[in-house]
């Protein structure tokens, strides 16, 4: 396909992190442990965010986290996902475009008078002694329709990532399965990253579907996520992967990360950080990072120290989209 529109085009959740200081007593009467981790409903969202003092919102969601590494490494970027017309929908189509991602998908329309799901939030208390809880209402976007799918925009692109996370609820799952059809018709690349060891067990099967009707190019895994999906230790995932996947990407955490294509082997150590904050948001850069080699044909082992350079600022500070200038990083790691 020659000169493509895009580099990179991404289907994911469109969630926004509300993040407000709280006190332990205001956790107790929400009956909420500090630093738990929960799913909740749109009606709890829009009760507690209401009980929230003064907050600070930062777009989120894994895939949405990965194009805006990208587009700050220089690729062209385009994003998939559903907000609700509200005010966290117009904050995160906001937050996303201000760093040049293209976000046209329309609002679904949303009132308080309604039973329609807001936006995506996730909102995080803070409590004195620094710990995080965090109660998560996917909204709006479990609800991205099969029709929001624009099959020329996916034929504009490179490469066509997927979030895993999406794959749970019905309707954004037929669109995924949509826009693989448009992808592999126009010999677009298909990245498809598995996002955690839930969403495996969850969905090992389809996961595995997609590899043997050979739907996948890219796959991103971390070294768990591997061994779930094939039933075996990571590094005998890792090579069982490598035989049945075109480009295979695996992050080991500490240990750094591997890659395989073909016979082709490379790996690259973390990156040093004076000081880790906050590891949310590192796989999803570190496939930002290689995703911006892999798009100009770079080395396996330029890609992956891209990754590490791009999951290295993020986890540096709080919140998971980068601060630093990437490409000025890149630049003095590369040399």
């Amino acid at each position: 396909m020659a000169d493509p529109k895009f580099d990179v085009i991404a289907i994911g959740n469109a969630i926004v992190d509300v993040i407000a200081p709280v006190s332990h007593e205001f956790l107790k009467e929400e009956e909420l442990p500090a630093g738990s981790m929960r799913l909740i409903d749109a009606e709890r969202s829009v009760d507690l965010y209401g009980k929230m003092g003064q907050t600070k919102e930062i777009s989120g969601g894994a895939a949405a986290n990965t194009l805006a590494g990208a587009t700050m490494l220089g690729l062209k970027t385009a994003f998939i996902g559903q907000v609700a017309d509200d005010q966290l929908g117009e904050i995160y189509r906001h937050d996303l475009t201000s760093v040049g991602v293209s976000f046209d998908t329309p609002a679904r329309p949303y009132s308080d008078k309604e039973s329609e799901p807001p936006t995506g939030r996730c909102l995080v208390l803070v409590d004195p002694d620094g710990e995080r809880t965090m109660n998560t209402s996917l909204g709006a976007s479990q609800f991205l329709p099969a029709e929001a799918i624009d099959d020329d925009l996916i034929r504009s692109t490179k490469v066509l990532f997927l979030e895993g996370y999406l794959w749970d609820p019905t309707e954004p799952r037929e669109a995924m399965k949509r826009a693989i059809g448009v992808a592999r018709d126009a010999g677009v690349k298909i990245a498809f990253a598995t996002c955690a060891d839930f969403c495996v067990h969850m969905h090992g099967g389809d996961f595995r579907a997609l590899i043997n009707d050979g739907l996948i190019d890219i796959l991103f895994v971390n070294e768990e996520e591997a061994g779930i999906l094939e039933g075996s230790d990571p590094d005998t995932a890792f090579e069982s992967l490598a035989n049945d996947v075109p480009l295979v990407v695996m992050t080991c955490g500490p240990k750094g990360a591997v890659a395989a294509r073909g016979d082709e082997r490379a790996s690259v150590k973390p990156e040093p950080v004076e000081k880790v904050q906050d590891l949310t948001g590192a796989g999803d850069l570190f496939a930002a990072g290689f995703l911006s080699g892999y798009c100009r044909d770079a080395s396996l082992e330029e890609s992956l120290i891209r990754g590490a350079v791009a999951a290295g600022e993020v986890i540096s500070h709080w919140g998971a989209r980068p601060e630093a200038d990437l490409q000025a990083l890149v630049a003095k790691r590369l040399g």
